[in-house]
This record gives C-alpha cells, structure tokens and sequence, in this order.
C-alpha cells in the first residue's frame, strides 16, 4: 500500500444509476483515479449537466465510447450498460490488457445458450465469455483476484444467493422446495423513464411483476445448482415496492433435519461467512430492514426456523445500488488488484 500511483479507471455508462454509484465510490477510494467517463446518450455533456451535486468535484466529460481510447488511458474498465451492450466492448478492452468489470447480464452465464434463452441476444464472444468469473465475492473469492473480466451479479442474485449458499452448501435444505419472495425498490429499475416507476403509479402500491419469468431465474438457478451439486430449480417472485432503493429477499426452503434449531442456523451461517467482511448475520430472533443497509455495501441476514412446518426461512437485506450493484463491482476489483476487498467501500449505511 506504499505505492502512491493511483490506478486509472473508466466508467462506460457513467450516466445511469450504477455508474452515479460508481462515480461516487471510486471518488473516495484511495488508490485509484476516474480518468474517463463514457456513453453515448450523453456524449459531449459534462458529468456536472448530468448531475449538478458534482460540479464542484468531478470535472470530467462524458466521451464517446471507443475502445482503443479507453484502452489507452485505463487499466480498469467499469462496464454500466444496457445487457446486450457490454460483449460487444469487453473482448476489445482485454485484448488491450484491461481488467474490465460488467455489471450488466452479459457475463453471467457459463452457458451462453441460457443467456440467449432468457435475454435474446446471439453471442460470438464465446472465447471470452468462457475466461469471465461470476462476480460474487463471498463465493468465488479466488477466483475473481486471478481474473481479468468479471461479470458482477444483479442485485436480486446477490440478496437471494447470500442468504442461500450455506444451506445449499451444506445440504441442510431439499433444494427443489426453496421459493424465494424478493422486493426492490424503484432504483432497481434503471434511470429510463417508465411508466411503472412513475410516482403515481408506484406510490402507495405493492405488486409483483415478471411472476415466473424474471431473467434473473436463471443466474440465481446456475449458482444454486452448482452449489447443490445438480440442477435445482427455483421459485422466484420479484415485487417493485414504493422506496428508492433497498432489496429485501425473504427464502422458504423445507429442512432435511427438522431437529436443526435457529441457533444452529446462526452457528452455520457465521461460520459460512465468517470471512466476508460484508455479510453480517443478525442476532437470535433480530430480522434484517433494507434501511439498514442503505448506503452501504453490507449485507444483513436474519434467519428463522418454524418448527410446525419443518421450512427455514431466511431474510436478506442489501441496498440494490451498493452492494447489489457498483459497491460489489468495487470489491471485486480491489480482489482482482490485491486489495483488502472493504477498502474504499462504505461500511454504515445512512441512517435514519
């Protein structure tokens, strides 16, 4: 950490909620510097036209995305772009030698069928998409400081699988009977203007949406197979609720060993996580809010037994645009340059 060099990072989408995100945590980190800023939409404006609050700190432009140019000033590439969008850039920029980061769906999937499948887009970066590692630090530790592409989960993934991995790991649940009832607020949704996230139509109103056929099935299914150690499918059910940011995902799963009690729970997800700085299990009988999560990268799990029903149920807390989003980015980069994974990265949420 002597060295005083600041690594050069980028921003393609810098325009969008994820990249604001990034713009704002990667202005505090100590040990890299925002070079370039990209997007088409929004190319020849300043960051400042886009948002005001930052006038007096980032005097940076928003460019036009060319690869050679990015590749010339960065060293790590943020990705912030619409699914579809990013494996047109990415082979480009590792080819240059970048450590490039997506936060779209793009680099996912081991299978590119799947992704085909659920979001319609044929790939020919198969070569590439093979070296990237999904982007779930609390999972694939390793993997993620010896790779050059990530592709970081979204923010329902991130939730559901937290609170997921020690029973599928462990085999303390039958995997086929996990349902997992998520809600996200409006952030989720992007900065695009939809008629859904409008405030007379979101306010005051709770409701599901893409019921059996949320493109964000298939990720949570891949690493709860792989987990599992065979194909598992889940039952997943999104809800848009009237916040602006947060992720609450509440898991159901039927027990193999009904004698297994909420303190034994407890013992086994601490003991999971208990080198994942950001992951932090509640208290015996405390279940998590997303107000506590709020502004930062942590995530909060409360776990239950019901005794009369033999099921788990497990309560994950994020906030959707940290640690759902650009927050895990940032720690997956810090793994990727050798980095404590929290540097940089906020700790406490805001409160209230």
């Amino acid at each position: 950490m002597g060295n005083l060099r600041r690594v050069p990072v980028g921003i393609v989408g810098a325009s969008g909620y994820g990249g604001v995100q990034l713009v704002r945590l990667l202005m505090d980190h100590p040990q890299v510097e925002i070079v370039y800023l990209g997007g088409e939409s929004s190319a020849g404006k300043s960051f400042a036209d886009l948002y005001p609050q930052f006038g007096n700190i980032v005097d940076l432009p928003i460019e036009a995305v060319q690869p050679d140019i990015i590749a010339s000033r960065c060293e790590v590439v943020f990705l912030s772009l619409p699914n579809g969008l990013a494996c047109q850039i990415a082979p480009q920029l590792i080819e240059k030698g970048c450590k490039v980061l997506d936060l779209s769906a793009d680099y996912r999937f081991g299978d590119l069928k799947t992704y085909t499948d659920w979001y319609g887009t044929e790939r020919s970066d198969r070569t590439i998409a093979a070296t990237a590692v999904y982007g779930l630090p609390e999972l694939y530790r390793d993997r993620i400081a010896e790779s050059n592409l990530i592709g970081c989960p979204g923010c329902y993934p991130t939730a559901s699988l937290l609170a997921l991995s020690p029973l599928l790991k462990q085999g303390l649940i039958v995997p086929e009977t996990a349902i997992i009832d998520a809600k996200s607020g409006t952030s989720g949704g992007g900065r695009q203007a939809k008629v859904n996230l409008l405030l007379a139509e979101a306010d005051n109103s709770l409701g599901a949406y893409n019921v059996g056929r949320h493109r964000h099935t298939p990720e949570i299914e891949q690493i709860c197979s792989e987990l599992a150690g065979h194909e598992v499918k889940i039952q997943f059910t999104p809800h848009l609720i009237p916040m602006v940011r947060g992720i609450l995902a509440t898991v159901y799963a039927t027990m193999r060993d009904p004698g297994l009690v909420r303190d034994d729970l407890i013992t086994i997800y601490s003991a999971f996580y208990r080198n994942s700085p950001w992951v932090k299990i509640c208290n015996s009988g405390t279940y998590p809010q997303t107000k506590w999560a709020c502004g930062s990268n942590n995530c909060y799990i409360g776990i239950e037994v019901d005794p009369r029903t033999g099921r788990v149920i497990v309560m994950s807390a994020i906030d959707n645009l940290i640690k759902g989003q650009a927050g895990q980015a940032i720690q997956c980069m810090n793994l990727m340059l050798g980095w404590d994974e929290t540097l940089g990265l906020p700790k406490i949420g805001f409160y209230p």
